[in-house]
C-alpha cells in the first residue's frame, strides 16, 4: 500500500486499519521544543535506506522505551516489490540503523515482528521495538555514518579495493552472509553488460513507466520521498529530454521505438558507471531466503555493509533489478502484460545465473563499489513529524 505522509493528516493507515481506529491517529501532536531520546533515535533511524526512498513506515511511540514500527511493502504500486521483498529489506535497514543509533545512547535494541497480527498476517510488517539500558553500551562506531552515507549514481574511481577494505566488508555482514567480489575489467565489464539489458528491459516496460514517473523528482526537488533528478547520473541535455520524454508513455514508446530512445540513458547511467568502479559485489545469504524474517535480516546487514564502506570513504550504487528479475523469472511471478518482456527477463536470469553461478537464488543484495568525491546531491527524508503516528489507544486493542 502506497501511503501519503502529511504533516498535517495520517491519510491512510498501515496495516490495514480500520477507519475508525484511523481517527486515532494524527502526526500533528508532534511539537516539542525539546525532543526526547527516543524522538532523536528515530530521527537518526529515519535516514535508513529504502528502494526509491519510499520510506515505507510509520513510528508510534507508546512510552519511552517503546516504539512499535508500522511497515508497509509497496507491492501494490512497484513492479519491483510484487513479492514485498524489497520493503522488507529496507524495514531491516531501519531495524539496523536504530539499534546502531540507539547504541550512542547507551540502549540495546530488541525487536520482535508482531506474526499474531489479525489482518494479512503473512504479509505483517509491523515491529515492536524495545529499548533496554545497559551501563557498559558503547556507541557503535558506525554512528557518525548514518546521515552521510549516500548512493553514487556516477561514475567512481576503479582503484582495486585493498584486501583491508574487503576484509571489513566481509566481516561486517556476519557469518550468515558472504560476498562474491566481480573485479578486474573482465568481470567489471559483464556486470556492465548485464546492467545495460536490464535497463533496456526496465525503460521500455510500462509498469515500471508508472513507477519512474511517480518516484522521479524534477528540477530543485530535493526529495524528502523519492529520487531528485539530478542524482541519476545524466548529463544536463539528456535530463531535459528524458524529463520531457517521461511526459506521456506515448512519447516513450515512439522515442524508444524509433529514436533509439534508451541508448543515451543507458550508456550513461549503466554502461559507463558499470565499467567506472572497483567492483561489482553480491551478498548472498547462507540459504535461499523465505520469510520475512529472512530477508529483514538481510537488509540489517545490507545496511552495515553500506556504514562500512561509507567509514572506509568508499560509495556504493545499489544494482537490485537484474535480481529482482531475475526472481521472477525463476518463480514464475507475473510482472508484465507484454510476453516481450517476460522473454527479456528470461534472459537476464540466465545472464545472473552465468555471472553468480549456483547460487544466484541466495542473493539478497548486489551492487557496485569505488572511490572518488561525494555526489553533489543526494535524496533527503521526511521529517521525522512527518512519520510519527500519535498514540491515543492501547496499542495491543489491535
Amino acid at each position: 500500500m502506497k501511503l501519503e505522509k502529511d504533516a498535517g493528516n495520517s491519510a491512510e493507515m498501515p496495516g490495514g486499519l480500520s477507519q475508525d481506529k484511523a481517527s486515532s491517529f494524527s502526526s500533528t501532536g508532534y511539537s516539542k521544543t525539546s525532543p526526547s531520546t527516543i524522538e532523536q533515535i528515530l530521527d537518526l533511524a529515519r535516514w535508513a535506506p529504502s528502494g526509491d526512498n519510499t520510506q515505507p513506515w510509520w513510528f508510534e511511540i507508546i512510552d519511552e522505551r517503546h516504539i512499535v514500527i508500522h511497515g508497509y511493502d509497496t507491492r501494490e504500486g512497484c513492479v519491483y516489490d510484487l513479492d514485498g521483498h524489497g520493503s522488507q529489506i529496507s524495514l531491516g535497514a531501519l531495524l539496523e540503523t536504530m539499534a546502531i543509533a540507539a547504541s550512542s545512547y547507551g540502549f540495546q535494541m530488541h525487536a520482535q515482528r508482531r506474526v499474531h497480527f489479525p489482518q494479512n498476517p503473512e504479509t505483517s510488517l509491523i515491529f515492536d521495538v524495545h529499548l533496554i539500558p545497559g551501563s557498559r553500551i558503547q556507541a557503535d562506531p558506525l554512528v557518525p555514518y548514518i546521515k552521510t552515507r549516500m548512493v553514487q549514481r556516477r561514475p567512481m574511481n576503479a582503484r582495486e579495493l585493498s584486501p583491508l577494505e574487503k576484509a571489513a566488508l566481509e566481516s561486517s555482514i556476519g557469518e550468515r552472509f558472504r560476498i562474491i567480489w566481480l573485479e578486474g575489467f573482465a568481470k567489471r565489464w559483464q556486470t556492465a553488460s548485464l546492467m545495460f539489458s536490464n535497463a533496456k528491459l526496465r525503460l521500455t516496460m510500462p509498469e515500471a513507466y508508472k513507477v519512474h514517473r511517480e518516484i522521479i523528482k524534477w528540477g530543485d526537488n530535493k526529495g524528502e520521498e523519492g529520487v531528485p533528478a539530478k542524482t541519476l547520473g545524466l548529463d544536463p541535455l539528456t535530463l531535459r529530454l528524458m524529463q520531457w520524454v517521461m511526459g506521456s508513455w506515448q512519447r516513450v514508446e515512439f522515442f524508444n521505438t524509433y529514436l533509439a530512445g534508451t541508448l543515451a540513458p543507458r550508456i550513461q547511467m549503466d554502461l559507463i558507471p558499470g565499467i567506472a568502479c572497483s567492483a561489482h559485489f553480491v551478498i548472498l545469504a547462507e540459504r535461499e531466503p523465505e520469510s520475512i524474517d529472512d530477508y529483514t535480516d538481510a537488509g540489517r546487514a545490507v545496511q552495515r555493509f553500506w556504514l562500512t564502506l561509507t567509514k572506509l570513504g568508499l560509495f556504493m550504487q545499489p544494482e537490485l533489478t537484474p535480481l529482482i528479475f531475475a526472481t521472477y523469472a525463476r518463480n514464475r511471478v507475473p510482472f508484465t502484460k507484454s510476453k516481450q518482456k517476460e522473454r527479456e527477463a528470461d534472459k537476464i536470469e540466465t545472464r545472473v545465473n552465468q555471472l553468480i553461478g549456483a547460487d544466484s537464488s541466495h542473493a539478497v543484495f548486489m551492487g557496485r563499489i569505488g572511490a572518488g568525491p561525494p555526489p553533489t546531491v543526494r535524496s533527503e527524508r521526511l521529517p521525522l513529524k512527518a512519520l510519527l503516528l500519535v498514540r491515543e489507544y492501547h496499542s495491543s486493542k489491535y
